[in-house]
Order: C-alpha cells, then sequence, then structure tokens
C-alpha cells in the first residue's frame, strides 16, 4: 500500500482493490481517494458489454467498482494521472442495479490523452459502478474517485445519455429532416445507408435507416445540410478526402439520391450558402491543396467550379464561416487557413472575402486585420458585445504560429486585436473546433472550442470555462436542442450530452424562404428589447467539420419581454415581428409582415387588394424594369399560382379566402413580391 501522511489521510485516501471480477462483485470506493487497480492479466474478470457509446467493439477482461454517493454532489474519476504515464484505459459509468444498468457515459482518450476521466452529477443514497476494461491494455493503473469543483450558477452541467439508433461511424450533424423544425441527428452509416434518429414531440427519438445509391464516398472530413431543391426536405453534401457527394431528398423526405461529383481533392469544410443570392443554394467545399470549389445551382444540377473564392495557388483552406461583416446586407466569407500538409509558405494566413454585390469576391484581409497566421483550422464567429457588428474568434490548431486571438469588428471594415485579458490570453489549449452559440442563455455568446470546453462570455470579451472539462469529442460535437427545451445540447457519438439548463429564458427562430432559399441560409435575425440587441446569422455548417442546427437561438438571461424581432432576408425583404413571447419557438415565413397596402418593393403594385376575381399590376411610376414571370405562394411557402404573362390581369379566383404573397421576376431574373388578400 502506498504510504500517506496522516495529515492527509481524513481528506485522501489511497487502496488497492481485488476480486472486483463482475458487477456484482464490484469493490466499494470512497470519496477523495485513489485506487489501484491491478493487471488485467492477474485476474479474469467480466468486460462491461454495455458501453454506452464507446466504439471499438468489446474486450476480455474487466475491472468494477461501486461508489455511493451520500449528497447531491459532482464527481470526476479519473485515470489521467502522473502515475499511470498515459496508461490506455477505457471507462464505463453506470448507475441501476446490475440486472439493468443505465448508461451514465463513457470514456476513451480524455482530451487526446489515453486516460480516461468522466464527470458526472451524483445523487444523494444512489450506488453508480465504474468498469474498466483491456480493450487497449492489460497494465495496471490507478484511479482517482473526486469531488469536482461545484458548478457555478451561471454555468452549466450536462447529462449524457445514449440514443438508441444512431449508428456509423459519421454522427456529427444536427439538422431537421423531415420539416417539422425540431432538430434530429443524422448518421453516414456506410456509402449505402443513411441513418435519421428523428426527435418526437415530447423528447424521444425514432430512426429510421434509408439505402441510398452508392455514394462511394463518406463525410469523412464535413458535412452540410440545406434544402438546395426548396423542397421543405433538407439535402446534405459528403466532404471527402476524395470530392463531394450530394444526397438529395426527394418530394416527402421518404427516400434519397446520390449525385457524386468526379471531382477528386482533399476537402476539409463544406457550406450550402446562395453564393449569388438567386434564391438557390448553391455548395461550397474548402480545397486544401488548390483554390476553393463551389456548385452553382441552376435550379436543376450543381455545377462545378473553382477559383475566384479563395485562390490561394496550393490551399490550406480549412473552413469557411458565410456572414455579413461589414453590415452591407451581402454576406461575406471568413476563410480559416491551416497552410501545413503542402500548402506553401503563406497557406496559413487567413483570408476574409468581401462581397462585391455582383457574384466577386475581394479578399481583405490584410487591410481589414484579419490576416492571422495562427493554423487556424476554423474560428467561432458570432457578435460578442451586441453591438450588431459580427466578431471573430480565431482558432487554434497548433502552437508554431500562437494561440487563439479574439478579434474585435470595429464597424469600419476593421477588427482589433482584444485578446488581453480576454481569458484567451491565459488559455493554451488547442483544437480544430470552435463554434459560438449561447449555451447559458444568459445573453452573451460562448465559444464550444479547444480543451473540450465551453468559454462563457460576458459581453465585453471576456470569457471564462467551466471548471471541468467536457467528457466529449474533440472533434465530433455538433450542436442542437435535442429536446426542444430552449437550451442546446451537444452530441457525442451514439450518446448526448443533454443540457440541463436553468431559470434563463430564450427564444428559437426558424425560417421558410420564399424568395429567399427555403432554409433561410444567410439571413440575418435580429431581437431588440430595452435590455439592448442580439443578431445571429443562419448558416450551414459552422466550425471545422460539424453541421448544427439551421435555428436561430437566442439566450434572454431574465428578461421578460422581446419588443420586436427582424428578419433580414437575402432577397432584401424585411420581416418585423412586435412583442414576441419568451421560452417559445417563433416560425417567421419570408413577406409574411409586409404591410398589405405597402409597395415598399418599389417596382410595382397591385390592385384591387383585397381581391375577388383578379389582382392587376401596375408598374410604379419612373420604374424601367420588364416584369416577366409571377409565382404566388400562401404564407406556408407552397406555391399555388404560376403564370409565364404578366402583361394581363392574374386571375385569382380558385384560391381559398386568405392572405398571399406575389413574387414576380424582372428580364434579369431579380425578384420583387407583394402580399394581397383573397376574399
Amino acid at each position: 500500500m502506498k504510504k500517506i501522511t496522516s495529515a492527509l489521510f481524513t481528506f485522501f485516501s489511497v487502496s488497492f482493490a481485488i476480486a472486483q471480477s463482475t458487477c456484482a462483485t464490484a469493490v466499494p470506493v470512497a470519496l477523495n481517494s485513489t485506487t489501484t487497480a491491478p493487471a488485467f492479466t492477474s485476474e479474469n474478470g467480466t468486460a462491461p458489454t454495455l458501453l454506452c457509446g464507446l466504439q471499438g467493439g468489446t474486450a476480455v477482461k474487466g475491472k468494477w467498482y461501486k461508489f455511493t454517493a451520500t449528497q447531491n454532489i459532482n464527481i470526476t474519476v479519473s485515470t489521467l494521472l502522473a502515475q499511470n504515464n498515459n496508461s490506455d484505459t477505457r471507462l464505463v459509468v453506470y448507475s441501476g442495479d446490475c440486472s439493468s444498468l443505465v448508461c451514465i457515459d463513457s470514456n476513451d482518450d480524455y482530451n487526446g490523452a489515453l486516460s480516461s476521466q468522466i464527470t458526472f452529477a451524483a445523487t444523494t443514497n444512489t450506488t453508480y459502478t465504474f468498469a474498466f476494461d483491456n480493450k487497449y491494455s492489460s497494465l495496471a493503473f490507478d484511479f482517482t474517485v473526486m469531488e469536482a469543483a461545484p458548478v457555478g450558477p451561471d454555468r452549466l452541467s450536462f447529462t449524457s445519455q445514449a440514443i438508441t439508433g444512431v449508428t456509423g461511424g459519421y454522427n456529427n450533424c444536427i439538422v431537421d429532416m423531415n420539416g417539422d423544425y425540431l432538430d434530429d441527428i443524422v448518421s453516414a452509416v456506410d456509402v449505402t445507408h443513411l441513418a435519421i434518429t428523428y426527435q418526437q414531440p415530447g423528447g424521444t427519438f425514432s430512426t429510421t435507416t434509408y439505402t441510398v445509391p452508392n455514394t462511394t464516398v463518406l463525410p469523412s472530413w464535413s458535412i452540410a445540410a440545406g434544402d438546395y431543391d426548396n423542397n421543405g426536405y433538407n439535402d446534405l453534401v459528403y466532404g471527402s478526402g476524395s470530392g463531394v457527394c450530394f444526397l438529395k431528398a426527394n418530394s416527402n423526405g421518404s427516400a434519397y439520391t446520390s449525385d457524386r461529383k468526379t471531382q477528386s481533392y482533399l476537402v476539409q469544410r463544406t457550406n450550402f450558402i446562395d453564393i449569388n443570392n438567386d434564391g438557390k443554394l448553391d455548395a461550397f467545399a474548402c480545397d486544401d491543396n488548390a483554390p476553393n470549389r463551389y456548385y452553382m445551382n441552376d435550379g436543376t444540377n450543381l455545377n462545378h467550379n473553382q477559383g475566384g473564392i479563395g485562390d490561394f495557388p496550393s490551399g490550406g483552406n480549412y473552413a469557411s464561416n458565410w456572414f455579413d461583416y461589414d453590415n452591407d446586407g451581402d454576406v461575406d466569407m471568413y476563410l480559416a487557413k491551416c497552410g501545413q500538409g503542402g500548402s506553401g509558405v503563406g497557406g496559413n494566413i487567413d483570408m476574409l472575402l468581401k462581397n462585391n454585390g455582383n457574384g466577386t469576391y475581394t479578399n481583405v484581409a490584410a487591410e481589414a486585420n484579419m490576416a492571422n497566421p495562427e493554423q487556424t483550422w476554423s474560428g467561432a464567429c458570432g457578435d460578442f458585445n451586441n453591438d450588431g457588428w459580427m466578431d471573430v474568434i480565431v482558432g487554434v490548431n497548433s502552437a508554431s504560429n500562437g494561440f487563439t486571438n479574439v478579434k474585435k469588428n470595429n464597424g469600419d471594415g476593421t477588427f482589433t486585436s482584444v485578446t488581453a485579458g480576454s481569458g484567451y490570453d491565459t488559455n493554451t489549449f488547442m483544437g480544430r473546433e470552435y463554434v459560438a452559440q449561447d449555451f447559458d442563455n444568459d445573453g452573451f455568446l460562448d465559444v464550444l472550442g479547444s480543451g473540450n470546453n465551453i468559454m462563457f462570455g460576458d459581453g465585453n470579451f471576456h470569457f471564462t470555462p467551466n471548471p471541468n472539462m467536457y467528457n466529449i469529442s474533440s472533434v465530433d460535437r455538433p450542436i442542437g436542442d435535442l429536446n426542444n427545451d430552449g437550451f442546446l445540447d451537444i452530441q457525442n457519438g451514439s450518446n448526448v450530452l443533454f443540457n440541463n439548463g436553468n431559470t434563463n429564458k430564450w427564444l428559437n427562430v426558424d425560417l421558410q424562404g420564399i424568395q429567399s432559399n427555403r432554409n433561410g441560409i444567410g439571413a440575418r435575425v435580429e431581437i431588440h428589447g430595452s435590455w439592448g440587441q442580439q443578431i445571429r446569422y443562419v448558416q450551414s455548417g459552422t466550425g471545422f467539420e460539424n453541421m448544427s442546427t439551421i435555428t436561430a437561438h437566442f439566450g434572454l438571461g431574465q428578461a421578460t419581454t422581446i419588443d420586436q424581432v427582424v428578419i433580414k432576408w437575402p432577397s432584401g425583404i424585411i420581416d418585423t415581428i412586435n412583442n414576441v413571447t419568451t421560452n417559445s419557438r417563433l416560425l417567421v415565413v419570408e413577406g409574411s409582415t409586409l404591410a398589405i397596402n405597402s409597395y415598399n418593393n418599389g417596382v410595382f403594385s397591385i390592385y384591387p387588394n383585397p381581391a375577388k376575381n383578379v389582382v392587376n399590376i401596375q408598374l410604379q411610376q419612373n420604374s424601367n424594369v420588364m416584369l416577366n414571370s409571377a409565382i404566388v405562394y400562401d404564407l406556408t411557402g407552397k406555391v399555388v399560382l404560376t403564370l409565364n404573362d404578366v402583361s394581363q390581369p392574374i386571375n385569382v379566383e380558385k384560391l381559398t379566402t386568405g392572405t398571399y404573397i406575389l413574387s414576380i421576376s424582372d428580364s434579369e431574373g431579380r425578384s420583387y413580391s407583394q402580399k394581397f388578400i383573397k376574399k
């Protein structure tokens, strides 16, 4: 037995434990203790078979221990100890009795080490079982059972839960896939199967596995989702080491076809984004070894293009993040770089690609102070101080050129580093994934980033880590509200870390585009109140490889009112909703709040309005456009009427009574809308 002084003994004990061969014979361990588990070769313990999400199959032998909580307390079980010399352990924590074990959590290779560690919330008089196996090592090791630092009132705890049906090696996509505006879990099982675990009302899940035409590739580097044919069901793009493949949902989301593109290249981040703002989503792919690729949507096909949006000759392009940095109304792109793996000297310099408004982009990183050399891989983009301008936390995956850099948007086209004193100046962890969301719903963006932790923001560029790192993957961790409670959860393989929440309030905003793309990707969502403002951009694909929810999520702290929600659509339409209820989901259909008798499209007016039989179109005075075709939508976004000739009155006699939106395109392909009432 290890020696220990009597002065320390009351706080911390050390013991050997033997005969822990099965769950039924699990050896009791105490709080604030170190236990030495003997080598597996000296015993023949039964290996655990309920692995709670661990990958790699079962082991041959196991060791079992149990702990009974005497109070409500946070517990950390860890083999991440100096004396273990990074021994390769696997750990599973259960509650329940041995005949019906219940998964609490599991861990292998904690925070990049080979050791294992789990922190969980223990409940008074509950017994927890700890199981180790010899999947990767049969050496002896020590483990500790310690009281974890308490979670403060403005911090969060998460409960890990295995989700039945989540399968396959690529579990890094959370998005609504069946049009019910509830986040689902998407798993690429193999090249011919796609599994979707649909969230059901009430917080349960149901998985459907679809057979798909052979994709030949899997999303080994990234995945993104978006409705690129505007049929109400999201499609997918896989980014692989040898190109991309699109999976397209049919008209009712019951089957998928595949479109494997022939270009072979090393893909990093993928996105869906309407590059030319024609109302149809295009797809973008970061090329690691050459100028970036993008696929323009002509309404039928996605057509390959290269160059013009990130043109460093030998690539190094790792993560593209689309938002309007200069508030001029069109979407720009921040491009996080790597510079390793053949991209050449200078390939690690980040780019800021300004949308020129005519389908072209200019790299303005140098003059904007965004030519960052940090071996970035990805960055967290959001309005961290709620001033209406998007800021950037420049991530870092290698210390060769410096650490994380916090960049404040000055509102004049430039950024200033405010890293000093931010909390990131003392954070030396590295990682590939940096994503901005408000996890604690206090009204200020946080960052899920390096060190498997959340850095909680205070709205003034100060960030504080949670006292304990979370037991999550360092890479595969998409974000979404998977129980529809207004708090964001994190997927971790086949497990979900459900956010236990707090008393803070929230708002989730879903969009349904009509003139803009169906998802409203690229839209700016603003909320306003006596407490100030917040903004979000609707994005497909953030961070380095994951696809997180398209829903715009806002935390509100203890605010009880939202004076106004403003949606600025890619089409230029602005919808405004007043006096919105907190702790609610809001679905906004593009154009649905336009005043009935307003003529704010600036091109045409319609009369009579309300109309019974026909609607007449009258060009505004001094308008020199030529109107061609028209589409009439109901307020659910369904097309109810199409016309190729707008020179004659539009017959609406067969439409049911209600409110509709008339969208007319001109000879240049631009669209204009006007609401009318059918009586």
